[in-house]
């Protein structure tokens, strides 16, 4: 009996369990797992997002392949189930018809059982027909990756395994659980939750941190759902999106053509009065606009509470949502709204004025010589206001590009 325990190959198989093939420590073995997942959070990003699902950029065909077949080993998830679900979450946001969304669901639901939302949406026949148009639809497509979607992901347990011995086992779980909980999860659901914005985008979406590294540059969620079709999601000085970095090497590389960024404002002379190219660049960038607006009146709150001495807690809570459009403001919240606005008058100025501007692009049955005129009295107004800077706003609007 011992010496068969003490054989060769029952020696072997132990070392095999131990340590797999490559007999890496367990300490490689993670740095192992973090490279691999990252790939997968990379072609989620690339290729399945800002790709397929928005075109923000075309990528050379041997880079789509080399992302499809790495989302079938380690995903088990098909280029037009992912983008019909994505395609279908833009376009009924925070809705009823919303795959995912944590206002909807729930936050709880959404960020551990982002994978459960997903499959039942993969399974409607309607939501892949309407939205899912323009995904591979090749031989490998039909006879491989669609139809056997299990295998790449088995065929990844058995890779696992015999590299890395048991240890494989814990990898191949990670590697299961990394988008789903990364993705599915946290951005779904986190994303659409907490966080700050930097534009009021129609949504709930929010940047979850200005550093988009983990999640492959999907921590900007509220800079994406503000310029959807931008193949770069960072906007500010101080944010980071390692998506775009990659395809910044891709595109050097002749390998990926990014058809889209986030516009940019441009200022030049203040124009004696707005015009028609003034309200067309308000229009066009109305998300930066409010930004810069929403930028003003924080500064007067500032301003106008430093001088009354400090601003109670629900003038503090308010502050949250004096930039906020009427729809987004919670009801609990309105009273301290109504407060902060009764005890500054040059706030609730601004706040009205601030719908005013909105109406603009809001406001469709109004002819655009109208919308000129209505532009053109705002700015009077704002200037003759006394308040400067609502005078200041103004001027530079009239500089607007």
């Amino acid at each position: 009996m011992t010496l068969l325990f003490d054989s060769p190959a029952l020696s072997a198989a132990a070392g095999w369990l131990a340590h797999g093939l490559l007999g890496l420590a367990w300490w490689q073995v993670v740095l192992i797992g973090l490279v691999l997942t990252h790939i997968t959070i990379v072609s989620v990003t690339l290729y399945l997002h800002r790709h397929s699902a928005h075109r923000a950029l075309d990528l050379h065909p041997a880079v789509q392949h080399f992302f499809r077949f790495w989302l079938w080993m380690t995903t088990g998830m098909t280029t037009k189930q992912w983008t019909a679900i994505h395609r279908k979450h833009h376009a009924k946001c925070e809705q009823a018809e919303d795959p995912h969304s944590p206002q909807v669901y729930g936050l709880r639901k959404v960020l551990w059982q982002g994978a459960e939302l997903y499959r039942a949406e993969a399974a409607n026949e309607e939501t892949l027909r309407r939205y899912g148009h323009g995904t591979p639809d090749d031989w490998i497509e039909r006879k491989l990756y669609s139809r056997w979607s299990m295998l790449g992901i088995s065929l990844m347990l058995v890779i696992d395994l015999l590299l890395f011995g048991a240890l494989g086992a814990a990898l191949w779980a990670l590697q299961m659980a990394w988008i789903p909980f990364w993705a599915a999860g946290v951005v779904n659901g986190v994303g659409h939750f907490w966080g700050y914005r930097n534009f009021e985008a129609h949504d709930a979406s929010t940047n979850l941190i200005p550093w988009g590294i983990v999640i492959g540059g999907e921590e900007l969620h509220n800079n994406h759902h503000t310029y959807p079709t931008s193949a770069k999601f960072s906007v500010k000085p101080y944010e980071f999106d390692i998506g775009w970095v990659y395809i910044s090497i891709l595109a050097k590389l002749g390998l990926a053509s990014p058809k889209k960024t986030p516009p940019r404002l441009a200022y030049g002379a203040v124009r004696p009065v707005a015009d028609d190219q003034t309200l067309e660049a308000l229009i066009a960038h109305r998300y930066e606009v409010m930004a810069s607006y929403a930028r003003q009146m924080r500064a007067v709150f500032r301003q106008q509470t430093a001088s009354a001495g400090q601003p109670t807690g629900a003038l503090r809570s308010a502050r949250r949502w004096l930039h906020r459009d009427a729809e987004k403001v919670p009801a609990a919240a309105v009273p301290q709204l109504a407060e902060a606005r009764a005890a500054y008058p040059v706030l609730d100025q601004m706040v009205t004025m601030r719908e005013e501007l909105r109406q603009l692009w809001l406001n469709t049955g109004r002819t655009r010589e109208q919308l000129v005129a209505d532009l053109q009295a705002w700015c009077r107004r704002a200037e003759d206001s006394g308040i400067a800077a609502l005078r200041d706003f103004s001027l530079k609007l009239r500089a607007a590009r």
